[in-house]
């Protein structure tokens, strides 16, 4: 009798997840699986490791709390360092895996790894939309008509009056383990990578991100039963601060919380506190990260190309001391130096911020933009794979912008954002550090 899986990947919940719903109803024996590949840990182009410490340690808690939650159904998460295409391999090999439950993935290459399974002897895979507020099949065009540009996006959408579904309710009972063993792999991997086991506020930073779909959800409810969300469009562009803006985004990088979960909160929030011109850009903010997501669906390896979308190359190059400098917060530019030793330091910085950072590596500097984007892919919690990529490509002008080349004024950007100069001093007596993790080699799993 053959068996099946499912590949958690930016979905690390077992609430409102769809796919991992239906494998537990639908399966007698499941094995749940997370794969850590070495890709992501190893500096390969762009002189970058894939993940910084600080993102990593969100992972992992991310990956602990799933793993209570799954235990609470009878289930337990396998995490599993290895080349996901490898892993598949063995599953189909050795445990007659033939069925693989996942969410769809917006990201190129993530995809192109799941096609992969397709290819084995009777191998089936079943997608699910668990990052996106909307099914392809919910959006008024085809997602090789995606509007080129985010006004178009939007319009089409609020046109039609789209519904998004409400969260789905997270099984209680299911199918059985597949595979009985549990291994011990958070202790196992934060040694590895020397995290720190137990954590205090020092260990978590300042702003108290801490990685789970638990915590992803105590956060939200928090959030939206203050009045903060009232205010959120006035302060959102500020530099520094817990409640300036939702910090939801790093939870709903890896799936923590769904951004169905984020519109159900915003809704229960309105009802009580009313709506006006603050709430409302909550969702069309999610509505720019759902833009991204198909974005990136339908411009595949592109979303990488130095060229963009645009098939045109920027004037740009590759300066390392000037790409050093920027990284470690070293810069002509104050405003500049202390958003990066800020993203440094807790692994966030504000939405203004990363338009002022990036605006200096491509127009100041005049540095490959693909750079900078690997650098924040390397540190920031809330590493998306479309919204990052596809963000910094609409700065650099390679992308879906039709005005393009958008360039900061830093001495005016300062002045707004950091008047009297609090953020910057506070951020200015931070070293010039990166904090990468070794690079690893291939580890043949299971861990543990």
């Amino acid at each position: 009798m053959s068996h099946a899986a499912y590949w958690f990947t930016h979905d690390l919940r077992v609430e409102d997840n769809k796919g991992f719903a239906q494998a537990m109803a639908s399966e007698s024996a499941l094995m749940c699986v997370y794969c850590l590949s070495p890709e992501v840990l190893t500096p390969k182009r762009y002189h970058q490791s894939k993940m910084g410490k600080a993102r990593l340690l969100f992972l992992l808690q991310s990956l602990q709390e799933l793993d209570d939650e799954l235990k609470k159904m009878g289930q337990h998460l396998h995490v599993i360092i290895a080349r996901p295409e490898s892993l598949m391999t063995s599953l189909h090999a050795n445990y007659d895996i033939r069925r693989i439950y996942h969410s769809m993935q917006a990201g190129w290459n993530e995809a192109k790894q799941f096609k992969r399974f397709s290819s084995l002897p009777s191998a089936y895979l079943y997608e699910f939309s668990n990052h996106t507020l909307f099914k392809a099949s919910d959006l008024p065009f085809e997602i090789a008509q995606l509007p080129p540009s985010f006004s178009q996006f939007r319009r089409a959408i609020e046109k039609n009056e789209i519904l998004i579904s409400p969260p789905s309710t997270a099984p209680r009972s299911g199918a059985a383990p597949l595979v009985n063993q549990q291994e011990n792999w958070f202790e196992h991997l934060c040694q590895r990578f020397d995290l720190p086991l137990t954590l205090e506020q020092k260990d978590i930073n300042q702003y108290g991100f801490k990685g789970g779909c638990i915590s992803g959800l105590t956060h939200l409810e928090e959030y939206f039963d203050s009045i903060a969300p009232q205010t959120y469009k006035a302060t959102r562009n500020a530099l520094d601060g817990w409640s300036s803006s939702s910090k939801l985004s790093p939870w709903l990088a890896v799936g923590g919380i769904s951004p169905r979960q984020v519109i159900r909160g915003l809704q229960s929030h309105e009802a009580y506190w009313g709506k006006n011109d603050s709430t409302y850009w909550i969702f069309f903010e999610l509505l720019w990260r759902e833009y991204f997501q198909w974005y990136a669906i339908k411009h595949g390896s592109k979303l990488f190309a130095f060229e963009g979308i645009t098939e045109q190359k920027p004037l740009n190059s590759f300066y390392p001391e000037r790409f050093t400098r920027w990284c470690q917060g070293d810069t002509p530019y104050p405003i500049v130096n202390a958003c990066m030793k800020q993203l440094n330091e807790t692994g966030f910085m504000s939405n203004r911020g990363r338009q002022i950072v990036a605006s200096c590596f491509v127009h100041e500097l005049q540095l490959d933009w693909r750079y900078g984007a690997a650098y924040f892919e390397q540190h920031l919690l809330d590493y998306d794979v479309a919204a990052n990529w596809g963000n910094w490509q609409y700065l650099a002008g390679v992308g879906a912008d039709p005005r393009g080349w958008r360039r900061f004024d830093l001495a005016k950007q300062t002045a707004l954002y950091d008047p009297d100069g609090k953020f910057i001093a506070t951020w200015a007596s931070q070293p010039p550090t990166s904090q990468a993790i070794d690079s690893v080699d291939l580890v043949d799993w299971p861990v543990g």
